[in-house]
């Protein structure tokens, strides 16, 4: 029989397995596939740029950025309402419930569709993310500092074997679309986007059963202004290996999760590779990254938490020069296998290394900063990569840009000082 700990354990990593189907689906591998079918060869006209026609691979990096704007203004006052108020649940279902929706209304695209397309990603990818803030901010809730490196890694192993799974069924409905009754393939991929709604619904219920409800902190009523904001970024900045950790994972992280988000575009348009390649290196990576973040977090208890995030910066660093020399599909093969094995436990370590140096009465408001780190990652780093092809008409020259962001992240990592940031932490 479970305990009530096991059990807010396998709820808090389940919601990683519900949600991952976003991020593989419609975040990776699947929707910027069928965006670029959706936008004219000619390009995307946008209403008040006239003079100016948009590629598919720049408006989606736009479109990635303005969803994350949004959760960057509001993230760190909704964390500040949920730990005054313990709201921490109530707000997570409410991100979770408007998230589903807005992906399922993905399927209701179609051909030229693609503003329609780009306006519910960017409700759902605020809401996917906005959503993370409070599961996030339930880590050290739920584990001490020694038991937080394996539990985060847990929830990521979850999450690629979850979101994997739903990428391999969605893969198969679109190359076999004839034998499950579709008309094409684009019929199959916006049913693709049902399912993975439905997923998201379904597999996060447990979770909202099991997570156990948090406590009220408050002590005055929160109100939302840009004094409060700046309030708040000053009383982070008292915490100085925690900010510093921040910055540097927003560098790091920056090219991580663009990297992620554009491969698809660019194996599709620079490499020319099929959608059935891309779809089914994506798949490889999800089951392949599982064992490699568990592998990382025990490499994190050996070495330590911040080396083990910084080897893994120094290889993604190599893979950026790695990406703008390949030109076959098998390199993109091996290109794959790498990032695989280093990727969930960059996240799952940096996940637990901010939640062992966060004062639990602050968690989710601060958490909501470590969303806008993670998500910013979303606005920079796409903003680079879209205005780099846009100005030099070459996708290789936006990947090797990508590069500065590892370089910066790593040098900045190499000054925080764990052990006081954790000191502190607990003072607070």
């Amino acid at each position: 029989m479970r305990t009530q700990q096991q059990k807010a354990y396998f709820g808090w990593c389940l919601y990683d397995w519900a949600n991952s189907a976003f991020a593989t689906v419609i975040l990776a591998a699947v929707l910027p596939v069928y965006f670029v079918s959706l936008v004219p060869e000619t390009g995307a006209n946008i209403p008040f740029f006239t003079d100016h026609t948009f590629s598919a691979t720049s408006l989606w990096g736009y479109s990635v950025s303005i969803s994350m704007v949004i959760l960057a203004i509001s993230a760190p006052a909704l964390g500040a309402l949920a730990d005054r108020n313990g709201w921490h649940k109530r707000l997570m279902m409410l991100f979770w419930l408007f998230g589903c929706v807005t992906t399922a209304l993905l399927a209701t695209t179609g051909p030229g569709d693609y503003l329609m397309a780009s306006a519910f990603f960017i409700l759902g990818n605020f809401a996917f993310a906005g959503a993370n803030v409070f599961y996030n901010a339930y880590l050290p809730f739920l584990a001490p500092v020694e038991q937080s490196d394996r539990l985060s890694a847990r929830g990521y192993a979850s999450g690629y074997i979850g979101g994997g799974l739903l990428l391999a069924l969605v893969f198969l409905l679109i190359l076999k679309f004839e034998f499950f009754g579709f008309a094409d393939r684009g019929t199959a991929t916006r049913f693709g986007f049902l399912l993975t709604a439905f997923w998201w619904f379904i597999f996060a219920i447990p979770t909202f059963i099991y997570l156990p409800k948090t406590e009220n902190k408050a002590t005055t009523d929160y109100q939302f202004s840009l004094n409060n904001y700046f309030k708040q970024f000053k009383q982070l900045l008292g915490y100085r290996d925690l900010s510093i950790f921040l910055i540097a994972f927003l560098c790091y992280n920056d090219g991580i999760q663009t990297f992620i988000s554009v491969s698809a575009i660019y194996a599709r348009e620079e490499l020319q590779l099929g959608q059935g390649t891309i779809i089914g290196c994506f798949l490889m990576i999800q089951f392949l990254a599982m064992p490699g973040a568990l592998f990382f977090a025990r490499l994190g208890e050996k070495i330590g938490t911040s080396r083990a995030i910084f080897l893994s910066l120094v290889i993604f660093l190599i893979i950026c020069i790695f990406a703008y020399r390949m030109t076959s599909a098998y390199e993109f093969w091996i290109l794959g296998g790498i990032i695989a094995i280093i990727l969930g436990g960059s996240q799952a370590l940096s996940r637990s290394l901010f939640a062992s140096m966060v004062p639990k009465q602050r968690s989710a408001e601060f958490f909501g900063f470590f969303s806008i780190s993670s998500r910013f990652a979303a606005i920079f780093g796409p903003l680079l990569f879209a205005l780099v092809a846009d100005l030099s008409g070459n996708s290789r020259n936006s990947i090797l840009a990508l590069g500065i962001f590892f370089i910066v992240g790593g040098l900045l990592l190499s000054q925080v000082n764990v052990k006081r940031g954790r000191e502190l932490a607990d003072k607070s």
